[in-house]
């Protein structure tokens, strides 16, 4: 059989444990034997960033700006646990942070749908999009502990010399400090991301934050948004017929859950991560969700929105096959092959992406799922098999 040619290479950045197991049998059983594939190959392992003092990481990244787009499996960020087990060097920081950060970019994260899989959110009827900010807060902070009393402060050093000064709190005995930021270009170029999306998929936008306590970090970002809408896209909001709505991050999760879906939420960094797991699990599996961070630039990056399954991992160390739901990681291939194809102008690729697609729906609509979704599905599962097994299914149906 004669294999789908491609026209230009995809990033392809590898990962860690389960997902990194499942990456190559993904590639060896879905890809390779129906594409000839072309990527340039990026190790992310924990253990080859801190061999390379992440310089492989801020490699990657510069690989996916100059090709247009890239896929990533998951990885670990690093905490003291891992620096024993890995042997590192210290701590390694988030791969994720430091791509997003490096392509300016926004992370969009829509829940997978099935007919046999029902949301335990049961309002919710249509796709919820998730617009995660990927730049700054907790994920690029400054921490520290303090071992006794003291003035916390906060410093700004402007380039002319002259500080600005805030106490933070007089500390009474030892505690904790953490210093986080965000630059107003991020933020305008998150807000416009999401206002083009929403345009580009006819939704509303919705945005939270907590503006009433952090009236500064917060109330800045409310600022921007209103700023971008009222002077880029007011009008052409109004002539799609969809709206863009802003509200405290409180009052969201509560409009949330009684909402039908079917509208882009947009949310700050932490809030994205989190909400984002939320509504994946609330829609079957935290490997039910696509994920693509999308920069100003035009630059794509998809993968699994998920971790690294470090349990299932440890089983499969001791010889197990585990029922690890590989669905994030197979979209995530699909959406960067789909992406390819359509700026290289080769549409037998994107049938092929969209098929594959269709394939493993098809597989688990037919009532044959990994166990995750085989505990919610109705009708219940006719099978469930394991991670091997699953692929393989998918590759009988696409032959």
């Amino acid at each position: 059989m004669s294999k789908i040619p491609m026209k230009n290479a995809i990033a392809e950045l590898d990962g860690d444990e389960m997902t990194r197991i499942l990456w190559k049998v993904i590639k060896d059983k879905l890809l390779e034997p129906f594409v000839d594939l072309k990527t340039e190959y990026f190790d992310l392992g924990l253990k080859a960033r801190d061999d390379s003092d992440d310089a492989i990481t801020y490699a990657s990244a510069e690989a996916i700006k100059r090709l247009g787009v890239g896929v990533k499996c998951a990885t670990i960020t690093s905490n003291q646990d891992r620096v024993k087990e890995y042997n590192l060097k210290g701590l390694t920081p988030s791969p994720n942070g430091i791509i997003r950060a490096e392509l300016d970019g926004t992370v969009f994260r829509t829940p997978i749908l099935l007919k046999n899989v029902p949301s335990t959110v049961s309002c919710w009827k249509k796709p919820l999009v998730l617009g995660r900010h990927a730049y700054g807060d907790v994920y690029k902070n400054c921490e520290m502990a303090v071992p006794g009393p003291g003035k916390a402060e906060l410093v700004f050093t402007g380039a002319d010399g002259k500080e600005i000064r805030k106490t933070i709190m007089e500390m009474k005995g030892s505690g904790i400090l953490q210093g986080i930021h965000n630059l107003d270009s991020s933020i305008e170029s998150f807000a416009r991301a999401c206002f083009i999306y929403g345009l580009a998929e006819n939704i509303d936008v919705w945005f939270a934050t907590k503006d009433t306590i952090s009236k500064t970090y917060d109330g800045r970002f409310k600022e921007i948004f209103k700023k971008i809408f009222d002077e880029e896209f007011k009008d052409k909001f109004a002539k799609a017929g969809i709206e863009y709505f802003y509200t405290l991050i409180d009052d969201a999760v509560a409009r949330v859950m009684r909402d039908e879906g079917g509208f882009l939420w947009a949310c700050k960094n932490y809030d994205g991560d989190v909400m984002s797991d939320m509504v994946a699990s609330a829609s079957g599996s935290l490997a039910m969700m696509t994920s693509v961070l999308v920069s100003p630039d035009g630059v794509f990056e998809y993968e699994a929105a998920h971790g690294t399954v470090q349990r299932h991992y440890y089983r499969y160390l001791k010889g197990e096959k585990t029922s690890t739901n590989p669905v994030a990681l197979i979209f995530a291939w699909t959406g960067a092959l789909a992406k390819r194809a359509e700026l290289d102008g080769t549409p037998e690729l994107g049938d092929f992406a969209k098929r594959l697609e269709k394939e493993t729906l098809g597989l688990i609509e037919d009532g044959s799922m990994t166990g995750d979704l085989a505990r919610m599905a109705n009708p219940a599962a006719k099978e469930v098999l394991d991670s091997w097994q699953f692929i393989d299914r998918i590759a009988d149906r696409m032959r």
